[in-house]
């Protein structure tokens, strides 16, 4: 493992691990996971008092705008009477369908304060996909902007909306008026507090044959957060930390707003997309050192050619990467044309990250690798009979919920804990361990699409597919790409009668596209006349995922 020149003294993994105590993480937190917590306590008011910034937002023109613990105190406080206004409770679920921007953040801290339950919402995500998320968590009230409000027009049931810049809409005169109302509500909220087993997030995980599934996420899960930013990320005081994951999805919600914010330490929006240019020029104005994201964003950087990599050259301390197996091509630019280290993390939804090459410890690295378990996880490959395997042994990756007392899953919502009766939280991956107790990955083990980073249920794509009255059945697999990991094709099957060509296929990924989200829908599409099946009528994705791989392999 080579050490980062600008590093500080570093523990050895099994240093820290010996030494490892929950006494210590728990001492951490200003509230207690018995008598009662709070995460906007935690997370934004005891960090108050000495004017720090909590937030930095860049707008698409790249004017920053910065706001500071008390500043968020203030809006949490006016938002959270808000929210009480429109009937929200502790353990109610307060949804939000915003960009990256203030109003995110005040929204997911005003909720909290209340004691209540933020649910993410992808701003890419079609009306279909919200509604899926929506009635799964039975939320109370939705903060949205004027730009996404017509997606909910077409939501059943849909709950009490409070709209950023909506003021005066003809159109929607029920909205609550989110700059209004905070400018009229008092900004003085007394905390409530909850216990560590009470809820604060309600994310969705990609689901294989089912609808998302509700993944509820306890207080306790905090101290996951904190020991992730502390130990893989090694966020420090100096740093100034860019997580350039969208707050959306589990990996943007957990580190880049609520990771960092626990510590105290500010964290960096950016409004605009992804480009390798703009990025670049946000990390040099702003002085980013400490870099988070996926592999996808990476390989852009790189792609964008020597120009990138001169501008960026001993800017950065340190890249963490996650969403997706970290290529070794990547690594090597980073090393030889950036001199910096970037890592690979792994984790999950259900998990938050788990296995990880450690930038704050001191541990053999093998580029390919996840890296070792989390201080507080541990891990198991296990095979078809449950039974743990040793080192070269391909099996899934499993967490020991026995003896790994920062894992905070216990089950989908509203669908019991069956699934962790034999003591094992199995995550549906093919690992194998090295003799070093590292692990290595060889691929998924069910159906969920990783692409550019998100994963991505082949049941929703089908389910929009189906919608469309040309379609009588279809399948959505992977397929590997060089850029995305993966590409989502549907194979569909036509109504009688309707032909298959290149405008209907176009149709159908607009289709998808506006049902479903911007990023899930099949950039590739297939028309066939039959779905290889099991006797039972399941449709055998996994063939249809093979024959792709050969094609491409020249078999």
């Amino acid at each position: 493992m080579t050490d980062n020149p600008r590093s500080v003294a570093r523990p050895s993994y099994e240093q820290f691990l010996s030494g490892f105590r929950m006494a210590d993480l728990l001492s951490r937190l200003q509230g207690d996971l018995t008598t009662g917590l709070n995460a906007c306590v935690e997370c934004c008011d005891r960090h108050c008092g000495s004017n720090k910034v909590a937030l930095q937002c860049v707008a698409e023109d790249e004017t920053l705008t910065e706001y500071t613990f008390e500043q968020l105190r203030e809006l949490s406080a006016r938002a959270a009477n808000v929210f009480r206004q429109c009937g929200v409770g502790p353990g109610d679920v307060v949804a939000g369908l915003l960009p990256r921007r203030l109003e995110l953040v005040v929204t997911v801290l005003g909720a909290w304060r209340l004691g209540a339950v933020y649910q993410p919402l992808f701003t890419a995500f079609g009306p279909k996909a919200i509604e899926y998320r929506l009635q799964t968590s039975g939320a109370k009230l939705v903060v949205t902007n004027v730009a996404q409000r017509s997606k909910l027009d077409e939501i059943a049931d849909c709950p009490v909306v409070v709209t950023v810049g909506g003021a005066g809409d003809p159109q929607h005169p029920d909205d609550v008026d989110f700059e209004t109302a905070l400018a009229a509500a008092s900004d003085q909220c007394e905390p409530v507090l909850r216990r560590g087993t009470d809820l604060f997030m309600m994310m969705s995980t990609s689901g294989t044959t089912g609808l998302p599934k509700g993944v509820p996420v306890p207080l306790r899960a905090l101290l996951a957060f904190d020991t992730y930013m502390r130990l893989a990320v090694d966020l420090r005081p100096d740093d100034v930390f860019w997580n350039l994951a969208d707050p959306g999805w589990a990996y943007g919600l957990y580190y880049a707003v609520t990771g960092p914010l626990f510590q105290g330490h500010a964290t960096l929006f950016f409004e605009g997309g992804f480009n390798a240019d703009t990025t670049c020029r946000v990390i040099r104005k702003l002085g980013v050192t400490s870099l988070a994201g996926s592999p996808t964003a990476y390989r852009l950087l790189m792609a964008a050619g020597p120009e990138v990599a001169q501008q960026l050259r001993g800017q950065l301390r340190l890249v963490s990467s996650a969403g997706e197996p970290l290529n070794p091509e990547i690594i090597r630019w980073f090393d030889e044309q950036l001199d910096v280290p970037i890592y690979d993390h792994y984790g999950q939804t259900e998990m938050g990250m788990c296995v990880n090459n450690h930038h704050g410890l001191m541990h053999p690295f093998h580029p390919g690798s996840a890296g070792l378990a989390m201080p507080g996880y541990r891990v198991a490959v296990l095979d078809e009979q449950g039974n743990e395997l040793g080192a070269n042994q391909p099996g899934v990756l499993a967490i020991d919920m026995n003896n790994s007392p920062l894992m905070w899953f216990h089950g989908y919502l509203n669908q019991g804990d069956d699934i962790l009766a034999d003591g094992y939280y199995r995550t549906g991956d093919s690992v194998e361990l090295e003799p070093d107790g590292s692990v290595s990955f060889i691929g998924r083990a069910d159906d969920v699409i990783t692409s550019s980073g998100y994963r991505i249920g082949p049941f929703d794509v089908e389910s929009a597919l189906l919608e469309h009255p040309a379609v009588i059945e279809a399948a959505v697999v992977g397929v590997p790409d060089p850029e995305r990991t993966e590409v989502v094709k549907a194979f569909v099957v036509l109504a009688a009668g309707t032909e298959g060509d290149d405008t209907l296929a176009e149709t159908l990924r607009q289709h998808v596209k506006k049902r479903l989200s911007a990023h899930a829908y099949p950039r590739l599409v297939e028309f066939v006349s039959e779905l290889p099946k099991t006797p039972s009528g399941k449709i055998q994705r996994f063939i249809l995922r093979q024959a792709e791989i050969n094609k491409q392999s020249g078999k």
